[in-house]
């Protein structure tokens, strides 16, 4: 690492850190803020400007590096459309057909204008053949941009949760990136880190903090979901690159197979996989009684774990259809686990109700049903919030 990109990391460190201050100061003059309601229970309105000041922040800093980047002139418009748009969302709140068609054009500006094309799957075929794409790839590439920019938005429920899982993901590609000698994306990678790194003092419970100081919002989720998604596909392309296409499926693990399954257990119950539930796996570990803080170390863990197993599958040489099939595997686990931990969640509620109903007829009280139902009407309504957006996100985002 050279001198002059360590003045580049604390430039983008400090005015990151006072983006976040300033716009924190100004936000709810233009309303720019989450304010608590029936399904958000944080304290007081806390301003939506994480993203806003880590685009700022990331673009101000980049100039200073050591790289060529008249090549990311499509990178650089997409996300600024989609932070421009997420900061209109946060304030207005958009349709959710303005999102999607947001999202899928700077996915073509991507694979347009910049190049960053999904060309195939990997060695993932029938006896370990390649998996091309052909006239697919276009669509492919836009469909798995907007995947993983709307399985990252899904992911913010916990005070720095898709911040922390941003964080980790950037951090393995940095190192991905770094071994195959592309330090050019190792600068850039590296700077985003500090980015997130900074948002994340800002929105995480810690020093003694209580609540999140600032929320990343739809324009942090967005603008942080385009970059995974550029630097999944950069890297895993071509006849030079880095890593395997299902090794990005490994870093990115826990929120996509959330999401996936999620929008799966919604179709079999006949609903929208659009429609707001609460029963993502943040919320899960929420009604089991974790705090906020325990949840999203026991997510960040997993996800510690999954990022584990894609580099060791991709420097050990596990042959890609192997990796492929063990993905395969985990996703089928979580999504019948979750399955039956949600009927097993359901009978329990409806047993103690039953319960509660019979003490209250013997008694002529209806105090204890009353209690009852709060219990649970109050676990539900943590598990909604979790102390971030996870409401907004359940009730407005395409799911």
């Amino acid at each position: 690492m050279r001198s002059e990109d360590v003045l580049s990391y604390l430039l983008a460190f400090g005015v990151a850190v006072l983006l976040l201050r300033v716009l924190a100061r100004v936000a709810s003059h233009i309303n720019l803020v989450d304010h608590p309601n029936e399904r958000k229970d944080h304290q007081g309105a806390v301003p939506l400007i994480g993203g806003l000041a880590m685009f700022m922040a990331f673009s101000f800093a980049v100039l200073t590096l050591a790289v060529p980047i008249s090549h990311l002139r499509s990178f650089f418009a997409g996300a600024a459309l989609l932070v421009l748009v997420g900061v209109l969302d946060d304030m207005r709140e958009l349709s959710s057909a303005a999102r999607f068609a947001t999202q899928i054009i700077a996915a073509l500006l991507m694979t347009q204008l910049g190049g960053v094309v999904l060309q195939n799957f990997g060695a993932i075929g029938w006896g370990g053949s390649w998996f091309e794409l052909g006239a697919w790839s276009i669509p492919l590439s836009v469909f798995a941009t907007v995947g993983v920019i709307n399985a990252l938005n899904m992911s913010d429920g916990i005070d720095g949760l898709a911040g922390s899982v941003s964080l980790l993901v950037v951090m393995a590609l940095g190192f991905v990136a770094w071994v195959a000698g592309d330090f050019d994306s190792v600068r850039m990678l590296l700077l985003l880190a500090t980015v997130i790194f900074a948002f994340l003092l800002f929105n995480m419970r810690i020093f003694g903090r209580k609540r999140a100081l600032v929320f990343m919002g739809d324009a942090g989720s967005m603008f942080l979901g385009f970059v995974l998604a550029w630097f999944f596909i950069l890297l895993s392309q071509g006849e030079s690159r880095a890593m395997t296409p299902v090794t990005a499926l490994w870093f990115f693990a826990v929120p996509l197979i959330d999401t996936v399954s999620q929008m799966l257990r919604r179709i079999l119950k006949g609903r929208s996989p659009f429609a707001p539930d609460r029963e993502h796996f943040h919320h899960a570990l929420l009604l089991a009684r974790y705090s906020p803080e325990q949840s999203l170390g026991i997510v960040i863990g997993i996800s510690v774990v999954t990022s584990l197993i894609g580099l060791g599958g991709l420097y050990l040489g596990v042959p890609e259809v192997v990796m492929f099939y063990g993905f395969l595997l985990l996703f089928a686990t979580y999504f019948l686990g979750m399955i039956w931990a949600w009927k097993v969640r359901r009978f329990l509620h409806r047993s103690i109700s039953r319960r509660l109903g019979v003490q209250d007829r013997r008694s002529g009280k209806d105090r204890r049903q009353t209690e009852g139902q709060n219990k649970w009407e109050g676990l539900e309504r943590r598990a909604a919030t979790g102390g971030q957006r996870s409401g907004v996100n359940d009730r407005r985002k395409q799911k």
